[in-house]
């Protein structure tokens, strides 16, 4: 059972730093200190602004063994999101591994939030922590915010049961052994890198490796490193690998085993050409939701050939594909697709999502009965392996990073030129996908234009900036009002973009810097 916690060793392969379960419980006892201190107690959240590091962790234990909610937040929000997510949220504690900024800091404790500056080294040992003593399976453990970061926050709200469901789940269908000396290179803010990269095997006595996420200097050195720490498992996204596979050697050891590929759709020839620079490793797709704890269903099935759109069975849970998206399909026999029809994928898991927070309406949009509408479109075959076909939602993949288009158009359209204006993809070959923009303004000369990009550069995460900027006469939009960012995003290939880059290094040029 997975009802207790068991956590394997840390490492860190580039600084070489190790901490044992001593040294962990040493942490977290001084943690559990420190935040009691600043007043956080059962039922409260706190903000965890770093990651990828022994001390995020240690954070989210001790905030655990309080009882609280761990909300990890990505650290290349700009203040403005920050501000955002703490009006929606409503922490107790904010933990930094470096201090804010003067105003982010003065904001936040407007709002009654407490600061924590975390520090490298304890001075005092802890007395050893029980985490057993804090949480109640069915109160929030974890919230990840998906979309809504510059207006209304959509965070995901997984408690402590659907958590260790997840867990469990992992555990009777995948085994352990290939889990022993995990790496993960995934960022600890977002579902994929946290609940199964990083928490399934390391709260299973797995010794968990940890690197800074889609960094290329370490990447170029990725074959080098499960060599070194003989790594077994790694789990990854499909950005990484069309950087990866140009830069790194592959393994040459054969310690690694498994590796799995998830969060964005990954083709037949991606697919296997990771297969041929992991050599020994069988290489499977990972099918994950934040709603759903990640990884939900896999290629952990006999005599595959990898295909686009392949994902196989489910880990744990029940995959059914709807002729419907309505809530309502779900209590209707009639709505379940035959095998090889395309249809609305849905999923009924114990490891569901709470709930959005705060956001009934959004919740009751994609929840019927227990079961949980994906968002993506898919057939069930013959063998019984679901293969997916596209995706309804209107989410950017970016590199395995999801960037809502509602993000980005809530921030351009307060700008005081902006008429209107609709964000989109567009593929990127190495990425998979990028930002684009379409904007209609008031007036359209350079100076507007370097003053609006100055505006996104500092309301936008560097990763939701756009990269194309498009200006049209005006927005196409539906008789109610809607744009179709596929059509628009159409229409603004037979367009040329405009040099953003160019307006910008002018700009900066001008300013003398």
């Amino acid at each position: 059972m997975f009802l207790t916690f068991k956590p394997g060793n840390l490492i860190e392969p580039l600084t070489g730093r190790r901490w044992t379960a001593g040294d962990l419980h040493m942490r977290v006892e001084a943690r559990i200190g420190a935040l009691a201190a600043a007043g956080l107690t059962r039922g409260d959240r706190a903000f965890i602004h770093f990651g990828n590091c022994h001390e995020f962790f240690a954070e989210l234990l001790a905030i655990w063994s309080l009882g609280a909610c761990a909300v990890p937040i990505d650290p290349r929000f700009t203040n403005f999101e920050i501000e955002t997510l703490a009006e929606w949220s409503k922490p107790k504690t904010s933990s930094w591994a470096d201090a804010p900024d003067s105003a982010l800091s003065t904001a936040l404790e407007k709002l009654g939030v407490h600061l924590l500056q975390v520090p490298k080294r304890i001075e005092a040992p802890g007395r050893g922590f029980d985490i057993q003593r804090g949480y109640v399976l069915d109160s929030d453990a974890l919230i990840l915010f998906t979309s809504g970061t510059t207006g209304q926050p959509k965070g995901v709200v997984h408690t402590h049961r659907s958590l260790r469901a997840r867990w469990m789940a992992l555990r009777d269908n995948l085994g352990l052994d290939a889990y022993a000396r995990t790496l993960c290179t995934l960022p600890t803010h977002f579902g994929h890198g946290l609940i199964c990269n990083a928490l399934f095997p390391w709260l299973s006595g797995c010794d968990l490796y940890i690197m800074p996420p889609f960094r290329p200097d370490t990447l170029a050195r990725l074959g080098n490193i499960i060599d070194e720490e003989q790594i077994t498992f790694l789990s990854s996204v499909p950005a990484l690998w069309r950087l990866a596979l140009r830069i790194s050697k592959p393994p040459q050891k054969h310690s690694l085993s498994r590796v799995f590929v998830g969060s964005a759709p990954l083709s037949a020839a991606l697919w296997s050409d990771i297969g041929t620079w992991a050599q020994s490793a069988r290489v499977m797709n990972a099918y994950g939701i934040t709603e759903t704890g990640s990884w939900l269903a896999g290629t952990t099935v006999q005599d595959f050939v990898p295909e686009d759109g392949l994902i196989g069975v489910p880990w744990g849970g029940v995959l059914s594909v709807l002729n419907s998206r309505d809530p309502a399909a779900v209590a209707e026999r009639d709505a379940v697709c035959a095998p090889g029809e395309s249809g609305h994928v849905w999923t009924l898991t114990p490891a569901l999502m709470r709930g959005y927070l705060d956001r009934d309406d959004l919740t009751a949009q994609v929840v019927s009965h227990g079961w949980f509408a994906t968002g993506d479109v898919g057939v069930i075959d013959d063998r019984g392996w679901l293969v997916l076909r596209g995706r309804e939602r209107e989410e950017i993949n970016k590199g395995g990073m999801k960037i809502y288009p509602g993000d980005i158009d809530g921030v351009i359209e307060r700008f005081t030129a902006t008429l209107d204006v609709c964000s989109f993809a567009y593929a990127d070959p190495l990425l998979g996908e990028d930002v684009g923009v379409a904007v209609a303004l008031k007036q359209n000369d350079d100076a507007t234009l370097r003053e609006l990009h100055r505006w996104a550069r500092a309301h936008l995460a560097a990763h939701q900036l756009p990269q194309r900027w498009y200006i049209l006469d005006e927005i196409p939009r539906t008789s109610r009002g809607k744009v179709n960012r596929t059509q628009i995003a159409g229409h603004c290939e037979t367009r040329r973009p405009v040099d953003m880059s160019s307006l910008v290094r002018s700009d900066t040029a001008g300013d003398g810097k």
